[in-house]
Parts: structure tokens; C-alpha cells; sequence
């Protein structure tokens, strides 16, 4: 884009040399910059509302507890805490650019004012963000401090030389004094001097931005911490999107094996009890054909074993439940279309769980190699690292593959996070695909 702009404009090399301008040097004059300092700037006055407010409103509801009034005034006082804290998320998305997600709403058992009361009493967020009033200001006071100082020396300093050679021609000062009392006084008013002056300045100046930014880092780990989604509240939120996934991941199958059934196995069982039938009715006036039928119904009863078998090793395979993943996931290798080589490295077994996830995920990976991939060989690794089970897949094919909405490897993804497992997929055009699974660990029994 450098190049084009320079192109357009007539400007072949300044683009990229302003793009070469170190950090340091760029950083008193970006917006992120002057944004970070303004939040500065803002969080003093802001803190001190919050502050009074929750101390105040703490105050007189615990002041008047021994009355009912007690009660809805602290309700009161943490609701006010909850509408300032969704003031601060947006203070914090528009000046630090901190995405910061809501907290859970309220839980209310009933409707009703004491129901409302009762769910704000009972909120951890309520009492997060009463935190988060408190303990702000005296943060707030102290960056505010740090940084108006070092912003307003920096650039007096920086800027010493201009207005040296302005007041004394005008307000006959002798200098930046540094010492004075009754009988000495010291000024910066040679060019020496002067010079130092400028450069301490420009240090200042530039020292500034980096001073702010980390001062804001503590506001946006107060913001992320007492404003946000709790831990808890946010594996929640995981668990029931996990389990949607896993009740769709089910009921999708249930459709698959129906369906399956229903057009395969099923199918081809009640042509075979017609021909049967058929068969029947010509044994006694033509037992030639009646032998010749009952030998086709034979060679259709074994097609239809063999669709059942291998439903049902699509399920769970029964060398799964026997052997466990090396020899279930040889038989899977065995049936792919280019030789794949097998290393699994397990001193146990995992729960059967797992171990079928695991065998359904390199069972899918290898089918898309044997499809899509054009390789010419392929490889499976299974090993345990710590509390995490490893399965990687590699191919020498086109590559190209990837996790986009609509892939098979996007559903293949979506099943492993619905158990806190993660897919990641390494596959360029023009290959080698690698694509790596990791599953949680939870062990059953040794191998024997």
C-alpha cells in the first residue's frame, strides 16, 4: 500500500521512511497516545463522583440497617455502582480501546421490587463494581499525578529555548531558576545550559506516552477484573454453548444412523424378504430359479452385514472398546486410500469418552485425506502431553484445508471445543497439511 500511495502522490520514499520513524520517536503524537492521556485526564474527576457516591450511599444503608430502610438504600447504592461500571466499559472501549464484555445480568427469583432488591444484593457484580468505585480513586489520583507532571515538564522543558529567548525581551527574566534566596540565585541562561534543558525535555517528552500507557495497563486490568464477566460467570456462558453443541452434535448423528438404516441397510433388508418371498412361491414349480433367487438373497444378506458393520464401526467400533486407539485407529489407517503411517505413544488408556472423540477425529481426518487431499502418504502421532491427549495429522497433499464456516473441519472443531479440546489446522496451498487435536486427559486403566 506504501508503494501505491507513493505512486499516486509523488512520493516514492517518504511513505516507507515515515513508516521506519522508531516507536519512541512516534509515540508523543499517536492518537492512542493523546486517547490514553485524556482517559488520564478524566479518571480523577470521574473517581472522585464514583467514590463519594458508593461511600456515601455504603454509609447510610449500613448506617440504617437497623431499620428496614437500611436495606433498599444499599440496593439502591449498588444499583448506581452498576450503572457507573457500564459508564466505565464504555470509557474504556472508546479511550483504551478495551473490548470488555457485560457482566451477567441479573438473576431475579420472582417480580417485584424485593425480588429486584434481592437480586442486586445477591449479584457479584454489584459488589465488584462497589469495589471498583473505592478502590479507583486513590489510582486515579496518583496517575493523574504522574502523568499531568511528566506531560507539562516534558514540554516545558522541550520547548525552554522559545520562551527563554521570549520573556526576557519582554518580561526581563533572566531564566529558568533553578535557586534563590535572599543573596544567590541560580539560572539556566547560557546556551549550554539551555541546551541540556531542551534535551532533559525532549526525554521527558518522550518518556511521557510510555509512562501513560503503563499507568493505563493497571485501569485496564481494574476495568477487565471488577467490571467485567466473572471467571464464573463466563465458563458458564462456555458450558451452555458447549452443551448446545453437544446436543447438536447428537442429534445429528441420531439423523445420520437413521438415515443410513433407512436408505442402506433397511432398504436392501426388505428387497431381500421380497425376493425370499418370490423365492418361496417358485419352489415348488421352478426350484432352478427358486436356487437361483435364494443364491442372490445370499450375496444381498452379506452386503447388508457389511453396511451394518461398518455403521456400526462408525459408531464405536467394537476393536475400539477391545484393543483401545492403536488398533482401532491401524483398521481406520488400513482403510485409507494412500498408506498411513501409525505411532501411538499412551502408557494408559483414556476414558472412553475421550478415546472416541479421539478415533472419530482422526477417523474424519483421514476420510478427508482419502477425498480431498491428493496425497500420497499420510501419517497419525497420538501421545499424551501432562492433562492434554496430542493427535496430529499429517499429509504430503494440495493443502488448502481450513476451519471456515460450512467445512467439515469447522463441525470437526466445534465437537472438540464442546469437551475443551482445540483443532488447529496448518495446511498452505500447495500442502503439507498438519492438523493438530488436543483433547482433555482423564485416564481409565492401564495398558496391558
Amino acid at each position: 500500500m506504501a508503494t501505491d500511495y507513493g505512486q499516486s502522490y509523488g512520493f516514492l520514499d517518504e511513505a516507507p521512511r515515515r513508516r521506519r520513524l522508531p516507536a519512541g520517536l512516534r509515540a508523543p503524537f499517536e492518537g492512542r497516545t493523546w486517547r490514553e492521556f485524556g482517559y488520564v485526564l478524566l479518571s480523577l474527576p470521574i473517581s472522585i463522583v464514583l467514590f463519594t457516591y458508593a461511600v456515601t450511599m455504603v454509609a447510610i444503608g449500613a448506617g440504617l440497617l437497623v431499620t428496614f430502610l437500611g436495606i433498599p438504600v444499599l440496593a439502591a447504592g449498588l444499583a448506581g455502582c452498576r450503572g457507573f461500571g457500564a459508564m466505565e466499559r464504555v470509557r474504556a472501549r472508546g479511550l483504551l480501546r478495551l473490548e470488555v464484555a457485560d457482566p451477567e445480568p441479573l438473576r431475579m427469583r420472582g417480580s417485584g421490587f424485593l425480588a429486584w432488591m434481592g437480586a442486586v444484593l445477591k449479584s457479584g457484580t454489584s459488589w465488584r463494581t462497589l469495589l471498583y468505585s473505592v478502590i479507583h480513586l486513590p489510582w486515579a489520583v496518583f496517575s493523574f499525578v504522574v502523568a499531568v507532571s511528566f506531560w507539562a515538564y516534558g514540554w516545558a522543558l522541550l520547548t525552554y529555548p522559545l520562551w527563554f529567548w521570549l520573556f526576557p525581551m519582554y518580561g526581563g527574566q533572566d531564566g529558568l531558576q533553578l535557586y534563590g534566596d535572599g543573596t544567590h540565585r541560580i539560572y539556566l541562561d547560557n546556551p549550554f545550559e539551555i541546551g541540556v534543558t531542551a534535551l532533559v525535555g525532549l526525554l521527558f517528552t518522550l518518556a511521557t506516552p510510555w509512562i501513560v500507557r503503563a499507568l493505563t495497563m493497571v485501569d485496564r486490568v481494574m476495568v477487565h477484573g471488577l467490571l467485567g464477566p466473572s471467571r464464573l460467570a463466563t465458563r458458564v456462558v462456555e458450558l451452555e454453548s458447549d452443551r448446545g453443541v453437544v446436543v447438536d452434535t447428537a442429534a445429528s448423528d441420531l439423523r445420520r444412523i437413521e438415515r443410513d438404516l433407512h436408505d442402506g441397510a433397511q432398504a436392501r433388508l426388505v428387497a431381500l424378504a421380497m425376493d425370499l418371498g418370490l423365492a418361496k412361491e417358485k419352489l415348488a414349480e421352478d426350484p432352478e430359479a427358486a436356487a437361483r433367487m435364494v443364491d442372490e438373497a445370499h450375496g444381498e444378506v452379506k452386503t447388508a452385514l457389511q453396511e451394518l458393520r461398518d455403521l456400526a464401526r462408525g459408531i464405536h467400533p467394537a476393536v475400539l472398546t477391545d484393543r483401545g486407539l492403536d488398533a482401532a485407529l491401524s483398521a481406520v489407517a488400513s482403510r485409507c486410500t494412500v498408506p498411513v503411517q501409525v505411532e501411538v505413544d499412551l502408557v494408559e488408556r483414556p476414558a472412553p469418552a475421550i478415546e472416541g472423540i479421539a478415533y472419530f477425529t482422526v477417523s474424519e481426518l483421514l476420510q478427508n485425506i482419502s477425498k480431498h487431499a491428493r496425497a500420497t502418504w499420510a501419517a497419525v502421532d497420538v501421545w499424551r502431553v501432562e492433562n492434554r491427549l496430542m493427535l496430529q495429522v499429517v499429509d504430503n497433499g494440495v493443502g488448502g484445508a481450513s476451519t471456515a464456516a460450512g467445512s467439515g473441519l469447522a463441525g470437526l472443531a466445534e465437537r472438540l471445543d464442546a469437551v475443551d479440546g482445540i483443532l488447529v489446522v496448518d495446511s498452505p496451498v500447495g500442502g503439507p497439511t498438519r492438523v493438530t487435536a488436543e483433547l482433555p486427559w482423564r485416564g481409565e486403566r492401564a495398558l496391558g
